[in-house]
């Protein structure tokens, strides 16, 4: 019976004994914020619909996913008010980001960089520079903002970017919150479109800041954020490879100059989805060096509209190609779908897709532009790029009746050839008389019956054919 009874008080010490000691184990290793940790690293909710969003090609979109590998184990986080960031909306919270970036990106596992919810952070302009071990993530639930104004920013800091992202490979940047550029002081310089009088611009420092520049990066996903008031481009991408952008709300108004929403400079493989962009210039354009860009289900506008270029300007060589516009409305515009070339420039435009485009109340819903010129000073050349092989198909809607529905003004030296037009109805958005289209040089064919009817197509190939042109460009898609 004592043996018994001994046993049972050996026992229950040795209950009691690993009970406490597992307990101390789970408190030393516990992590003191593992719910920011579990928040954050799973895939971001969509940003809410913006109201301009049209529900066929916003709210039936699908939720973005996260670049690849970027989730695969939980991700260490490094939020910057531990870093200092005060987040008032005033306060220099340029050292708090820097020290987070420098040390997040020199990990070698994933890691999120999070600016949070409910605070407002004012960033100096910053460069933000790679390649990281490993990916990254830039999370921004907060506001972050630049110093409002010219009279504002730093002396001896460039005002033509505020934040660039140099040699990045692997990073998402995405959240809930609001990147706002606070452009207004921006776009009220005398120097800028119709400050000046009778809509003359005036002299005097005329540089602004593109609000995200990203510059030879790869690999890069930009989704679910807000991003209002650039100074300039809203986003910027040059000499960059595989990007990804999508559910993003872009707005700033309609007389705010040179505010493209995204604009891609010697980029390829780029994929613009399920965005909605409302601005003062175009809400995507496509400089030189672009090939294989896939742009569906944005809402544009007001804007100037989606567009390739401009291109050629001072008689420089211009490659883009294997571009789709698709799925998309284009409203209350001052174009829809549009290619503008310089006089001068050499290259080519080539296979180019646009189907399946709304317009709503929108000038020059299909233009091409190669006497494009933005002084009354420009001369006429004889060089310019070639534009072959595009196709223009389901555009449909309503055409502001200042322009025709149709403009196809190619080079006078250099034909447009192989244009393919079909199941175009645009209808004017006033009135009964439908305009009739313009075309000059425009070598091409309508496969079917269109309204109004596109009878200014030349048949044939011309005497130019743009071979040189062409092969002048192949090695740019490699």
């Amino acid at each position: 019976m004592a043996t018994m009874t001994l046993s049972k008080i050996l026992l229950l010490a040795f209950a009691f004994l690993f009970t406490y000691i597992e307990g101390r184990f789970h408190t030393k290793t516990k992590p003191k914020h593992l719910h920011v940790v579990s928040h954050i690293s799973l895939p971001p909710a969509p940003a809410p619909a913006p109201e301009a969003a049209s529900p066929s090609y916003y709210t039936n979109s699908p939720s973005p996913s996260p670049s690849p590998n970027l989730f695969r184990s939980p991700a260490k986080v490094y939020n910057v008010l531990s870093f200092g960031a005060v987040g008032d909306g005033t306060t220099d919270d340029t050292q708090a980001f820097k020290m987070a970036w420098d040390i997040a990106c020199f990990q070698n596992e994933s890691a999120i960089l999070l600016a949070p919810d409910d605070y407002a952070f004012m960033i100096q302009p910053t460069v933000f520079t790679g390649p990281c071990k490993t990916s990254l993530v830039f999370q921004i639930d907060g506001t972050i903002m630049p110093p409002d104004g010219p009279e504002s920013w730093p002396s001896k800091m460039n005002k033509r970017q505020w934040l660039v992202f140099y040699k990045i490979n692997g990073m998402s940047m995405q959240g809930g919150g609001v990147i706002d550029g606070r452009g207004e002081k921006w776009w009220n310089l005398p120097c800028k479109p119709h400050k000046g009088p009778n809509g003359a611009t005036l002299p005097g420092p005329c540089d602004s800041p593109v609000a995200m520049r990203f510059f030879m990066s790869s690999n890069l996903t930009v989704q679910g954020l807000k991003v209002k008031n650039s100074p300039q481009f809203h986003f910027r991408f040059d000499n960059c490879q595989n990007v990804i952008v999508q559910m993003l709300s872009i707005k700033s108004p309609p007389q705010s100059p040179n505010t493209d929403g995204i604009h891609i400079e010697n980029t390829k493989n780029v994929q613009i989805y399920n965005s909605v962009v409302s601005n003062g210039d175009d809400c995507v354009s496509i400089g030189a060096g672009c090939h294989n860009v896939d742009i569906k289900n944005i809402t544009c506008g007001p804007s100037h509209g989606i567009s390739i270029g401009s291109l050629g300007i001072g008689n420089s060589k211009a490659c883009v190609s294997n571009i789709t516009v698709k799925d998309s409305v284009i409203k209350h515009s001052d174009n829809g779908v549009r290619i503008k070339t310089w006089q001068g420039g050499y290259g080519s435009v080539s296979k180019i897709s646009f189907h399946n485009i709304q317009m709503e109340t929108v000038r020059n819903p299909i233009i091409i532009d190669q006497y494009y010129c933005q002084t009354n000073t420009c001369t006429n050349q004889t060089s310019a790029v070639h534009i072959s092989d595009i196709l223009y198909t389901s555009i449909k809607g309503t055409y502001d009746v200042r322009s025709p529905p149709l403009h196809l003004a190619c080079s006078d030296s250099v034909p447009c050839t192989n244009l393919k037009i079909a199941e175009i109805e645009l209808l004017p958005a006033k009135g009964q008389i439908v305009a009739n289209p313009f075309c000059w040089n425009a070598y091409g064919e309508m496969q079917n019956l269109t309204i109004p009817p596109i009878s200014c197509l030349l048949d044939g190939i011309p005497l130019y054919a743009g071979q040189n042109t062409l092969d002048q460009c192949q090695n740019n898609l490699y």
